[in-house]
């Protein structure tokens, strides 16, 4: 029998491909997981239970957390990427990391063929087939959901007429939990206006008042969260999401471009993600020059979006990373931050990397590294060319 590896996440969709390759196809079905920080141990239990009650031949749980930090989510820090303004990739970034797994797995096993659950609608089917195209070029890939273009009970009635038992009520919002964020859809975010209700997110804000966090970072990586230390960045990105997520912080909805060309809208509550980027951005302003600033959030640009569209194996990423890896040696201090109910306020930083130092003078009060005259000569030459342009423009006219 050829062997297929298909990523299964224990749902409708990928359970009616275990069935469809095993009995329709004579696949021998090896399925894999790749757990980013959304399942807990008992949930990845039930999903390989599923899996072999379904006829799979072997089922693997990949640990992919940290893996997916030191791949993905670091560089997301360092650039202090939001897509639009508002996104931190929470799905997209996910989804790639996964993807990588997969492909590997299926090296190892020296499987024939790779199959995924995606449908044709969104934005997964590019990120899942582009990385495999790419890693393992030999392989069929199988798309059994988008290629015979199954609607819900479709899938549902052949899953009961091969005599599957499982739980086939749609939730009323989808959600898709990670280390990096939880996205959220429904029938609000199906259309242009509309936000979800307070019974559409996941965590419900219990927290009241105002508290105030200390997050400590050392070249760019979030290392303590209010005087703790951590070993690993994860850890600090789990124990910061715990904290703040009960207050309401990094609720939103995202608008954007996807792959395919069409626009889309999906919630999302990343309490963590939102509050590392803004303390990290707030870090860096005061310990990188101007023209480091400058370029990094040119780059990031690109970078967060090339990763949005999948692109994350196009080596000019790994050139982006080399840069961003450069600008976070004297990224390192505290900042600090007060909570509050649906909201946060950056308050300050403390670094001994600082460049805001009254010894260099302070803004609008008094200098001294320079005199008066310096600067008279200096706004001279600074606009030099501009007023010889200026003045050929004028004389032209005459």
């Amino acid at each position: 029998m050829k062997k297929i590896v298909l990523g299964f996440s224990g749902g409708l969709d990928t359970s009616y491909c275990v069935k469809y390759l095993t009995e329709d196809k004579g696949y021998e079905v090896h399925s894999v997981i790749v757990n980013t920080g959304g399942f807990s141990a008992d949930e990845l239990g039930a999903i390989e239970a599923h899996a072999y009650a379904l006829g799979v031949k072997t089922h693997t749980t990949v640990d992919a957390v940290r893996p997916y930090y030191e791949r993905i989510i670091r560089y997301l820090v360092f650039g202090n990427v939001l897509k639009n303004n508002t996104y931190p990739l929470s799905v997209s970034a996910e989804r790639l990391v996964q993807a990588l797994h997969i492909a590997e797995h299926a090296q190892k096993l020296g499987a024939d063929a790779v199959a995924h659950g995606s449908t044709g609608a969104g934005n997964d089917q590019v990120r899942f087939d582009m990385i495999f195209h790419i890693l393992v070029p030999g392989l069929e890939i199988l798309t059994p959901i988008r290629d015979q273009r199954l609607s819900r009970e479709q899938e549902i009635q052949y899953l009961k007429d091969k005599g599957v038992t499982m739980n086939f009520e749609k939730a009323q919002y989808s959600i898709n939990k990670g280390l990096w964020g939880t996205s959220v859809g429904g029938r609000e975010t199906l259309r242009s206006n509309g936000f979800l209700p307070e019974e559409a997110w996941p965590t419900p804000v219990t927290r009241t008042g105002s508290e105030d966090v200390t997050l400590r970072f050392e070249k760019g990586q979030l290392l303590a969260v209010n005087g703790t230390e951590y070993s690993h960045p994860v850890e600090a990105i789990q124990a910061l999401q715990e904290l703040a997520a009960p207050y309401g912080i990094g609720r939103d909805i995202h608008v954007g471009d996807t792959i395919i060309g069409i626009k889309g809208r999906v919630g999302f509550e990343a309490a963590a993600p939102i509050l590392i980027i803004k303390a990290h951005h707030a870090l860096e302003k005061h310990v990188l020059t101007k023209w480091q600033l400058t370029w990094k959030d040119q780059l990031a640009l690109f970078y967060g979006n090339w990763l949005h569209e999948g692109q994350i194996l196009d080596p000019v990423m790994r050139d982006i990373e080399a840069f961003f890896e450069k600008s976070q040696e004297q990224v390192t201090g505290t900042v600090f931050l007060q909570l509050h109910p649906y909201r946060y306020q950056v308050t300050g930083i403390e670094s001994p990397f600082d460049l805001m130092s009254s010894k260099f003078g302070a803004y609008g009060e008094m200098n001294s590294g320079w005199t008066g005259e310096d600067v008279r000569g200096f706004s001279k030459i600074f606009g030099n060319q501009t007023a010889i342009f200026h003045q050929v423009k004028n004389s032209s006219h005459d």
